[in-house]
């Protein structure tokens, strides 16, 4: 990826020597601090000597001054692979506030802004640029970095590098490759908090050279660490109501999907909690406000998937709660490892649901284990991606149509077949392309195998964390390769009382309530179409409401039952209130015979508006379950309905209703249709949406 011609790179020539005095005193002048951790220095000063560093520090240590503070001594650039891109927003503000020249590449910027930072970095403008790994893609900043005089490369969060990281990311391997082509006196500085004793060894092997590691204890002593056993999702939720406001200050909830970030954050609104929800699926200018508020202590907590917390330089996050397992006692160091930075006392509170199904398997075990499962893409997948490439070439998205695979599942089939050297990237042009090796050799898949039984052995040991008798601290710091000899007393198990389930039954009857007014939303609108955001009646997966829809349209169980029809008039009723509709339409079956359009009348009766049954398929669809990705789902429903009678439609204002909602793509496509034949207004009204849709 990068220029083969080691003499190509400007030659790094080091500093005067600086001994720890004389650098205290810059420390000072240009930072504030005092003097340095002696851990600090003693990497600080391998740095000065060109040598390359691999410092593995609990969060709140202050690794970034370890690359800060040299980066402002040396005579060139410093490039700051992150893939925290709240973490170089915040970073770098910091680092203009105090003189510095510092900016960043990532895809908040527009290109143009992008490409004059890249400008401004190969004419001397800037001292340290922080950059995404997987901007490296880019052929711009692939050509550029030839031009720049560099005094130094930092891997933060190095444990994505490593196949064996919590966090593995194939883009972030491309830095091993710059990494490679540098003369042995660069340095290098790899971080993290988060590397057991094999990803160690292996961060180690990839940056080469005569690397130094520098392990620190990771005991936090202020942490309280608690685990709380449930018996039902619901008690997750009425805990909660109960104790939030009891702890002190602000915190973090983590749930396992985007969808649960919502249902919480209802919850709490409803109890008249001020809380706020984050996840990925927000945009950038969403993601910065809410961020902007946790720091300032906007609301009690911020409910969201792990996407937050990573680069967020908060110090007094006074309490954190999972409601869903980590993937791995990896994962739960680093996500904890987010508050308390100020030294305070910091609650860590764990919920389990150990509750069994017919199966016997745990309920909070699930969705870890179907993320292990569903992270490495089946073989058989693999070899739909080589045998299409070996016909012909193609790009991500032709790719994605062929052979019916997700986005995400491409992108790490891509990576790993280019890794192995059974495909390549080839450009044309402005588009990137993929095409199969000729004599390439058999897809090699041991390390998958070894790689999803190291996970199954994490989930496995965050399942010893929650069932533990002992000092939950020691765990977490022996799981992660801490062999200092310390006491641990500051768990539920050592020194700390132990949470209560003990519900009252005032909040029992709140949750009722709220199940009776919490209704999904369905983000539908166009600028294309008259269609307006719709809403459901409930989530598919979290309630009753799934399985007797499933009964009614799988199991040969008759019309759906009256108390969908009752909840559904709820929901209708709460978004658009009294608002006059002159029709109802619904979406037309694929297989599931009379049950929607009997739904329909029954709403028509009830509502007192007229109903349609004139939208009709112009050619067949297939069930949209059967596609795996949101250009397919299109695909199957485009151009594929009318409406027989389309003047009637002019000006009116009509309630589409269909069952289930998915993509959204079946009732954005009929949108646009009906606006076409002149429909003023088309409010979509559904019984569930999928836990899982891809809007």
């Amino acid at each position: 990826m990068f220029c083969n011609d080691i003499m190509s790179w400007p030659q790094y020539k080091r500093n005067r020597e600086v001994n720890r005095q004389q650098a205290e005193i810059e420390l000072k002048r240009t930072f504030g601090f005092d003097k340095f951790y002696d851990e600090q220095w003693e990497t600080i000063d391998m740095l000065f000597q060109g040598k390359r560093m691999l410092l593995i520090e609990k969060t709140g240590f202050g690794k970034s001054l370890c690359f800060q503070f040299p980066a402002t001594q040396f005579k060139g650039i410093t490039i700051i692979f992150s893939p925290l891109i709240a973490l170089m927003r915040d970073q770098v503000k910091g680092l203009n506030e105090k003189g510095i020249k510092a900016k960043f590449i990532n895809s908040e910027q527009s290109p143009e802004e992008n490409t004059q930072t890249i400008q401004d970095a190969i004419n001397g403008k800037i001292k340290i640029l922080y950059i995404a790994p997987e901007r490296q893609e880019n052929q711009e900043w692939l050509d550029a970095t030839r031009k720049m005089n560099l005094s130094m490369v930092v891997i933060d969060e190095a444990h994505t590098i490593s196949v064996w990281g919590h966090d593995f990311r194939p883009a972030f391997r491309r830095i091993i490759n710059l990494v490679k082509l540098l003369p042995q006196s660069l340095p290098v500085l790899a971080t993290t908090a988060t590397a057991t004793k094999r990803v160690q060894l292996d961060i180690e092997k990839q940056i080469s050279g005569d690397i130094k590691t520098l392990r620190g204890e990771l005991i936090r002593e202020n942490f309280g660490l608690y685990v709380i056993k449930v018996k039902s999702e619901d008690e997750k939720l009425l805990w909660l109501a109960e104790n939030i406001t009891q702890l002190d200050g602000t915190g973090i909830i983590y749930t396992g999907t985007r969808v649960n970030t919502e249902i919480y954050s209802r919850w709490f609104e409803f109890l008249g909690i001020e809380t706020s929800e984050y996840n990925a699926g927000l945009d950038s200018s969403s993601r910065i406000e809410i961020e902007q508020g946790l720091m300032n202590n906007r609301w009690k907590a911020v409910i969201s998937t792990n996407a937050l917390g990573m680069g967020i330089d908060k110090s007094d996050i006074r309490f954190i709660i999972h409601t869903q397992i980590p993937a791995s006692p990896i994962h739960y160091y680093q996500e904890i490892g987010r508050a308390g930075r100020d030294g305070k006392l910091t609650k860590l509170i764990l919920f389990y649901n150990s509750t069994k199904d017919e199966k016997g398997i745990e309920e909070d075990y699930k969705l870890p284990k179907a993320f292990i499962d569903g992270g490495r893409p089946s073989i058989k997948n693999y070899q739909k991606v080589i045998n299409v490439l070996k016909q012909e070439q193609l790009g991500e998205r032709q790719i994605m149509k062929v052979t019916n695979l997700k986005q995400t599942q491409i992108r790490v089939i891509k990576a790993d077949l280019i890794e192995q050297g059974i495909i390549k990237e080839v450009i044309y042009g402005k588009s990137k392309k993929y095409e199969y090796q000729f004599n390439a050799p058999d897809l090699n898949i041991n390390a998958f195998d070894e790689l999803r039984n190291l996970k199954l052995r994490e989930l496995n040991a965050m399942l010893e964390y929650v069932n533990l008798d002992n000092s939950r601290m020691k765990f977490l710091c022996d799981y992660l390769g801490d062999s200092s000899h310390k006491i641990y007393k500051n768990c539920d198990n050592t020194d700390l009382s132990k949470y209560q389930i003990n519900i009252k039954e005032f909040t029992k009857q709140k949750l009722i309530e709220f199940r009776e007014t919490y209704f999904p939303e369905l983000k539908v609108e166009s600028r294309s179409s008259k269609i307006v955001n719709g809403v459901a009646s409930s989530y598919y997966g979290v309630s009753s409401v799934g399985a007797a829809l499933h009964r009614c349209k799988y199991e040969n169980g008759g019309d759906f039952p009256d108390f969908l029809l009752k909840l559904t008039l709820k929901a209708f009723r709460k978004k658009y209130g009294q608002e006059p509709f002159d029709l109802i339409v619904y979406v037309p079956p694929t297989e599931s015979g009379d049950l929607v359009k009997n739904f329909a009348e029954k709403l028509s009766s009830v509502l007192k508006i007229p109903i349609s049954h004139k939208l009709i398929k112009t050619s067949q669809t297939k069930p949209q379950k059967l596609f795996k990705n949101g250009y397919l789902k299109s695909y199957n429903v485009s151009n594929k309905f009318s409406y027989s009678e389309p003047n009637e439609l002019t000006g009116k204002s009509i309630i589409l209703f269909d069952d289930i909602f998915d993509s959204g793509a079946t009732i954005k496509e009929i949108g646009s249709v009906l606006s076409r034949f002149g429909a003023e207004r088309i409010a979509p009204l559904v019984i569930a949406r999928t836990v899982g849709g891809d809007i």
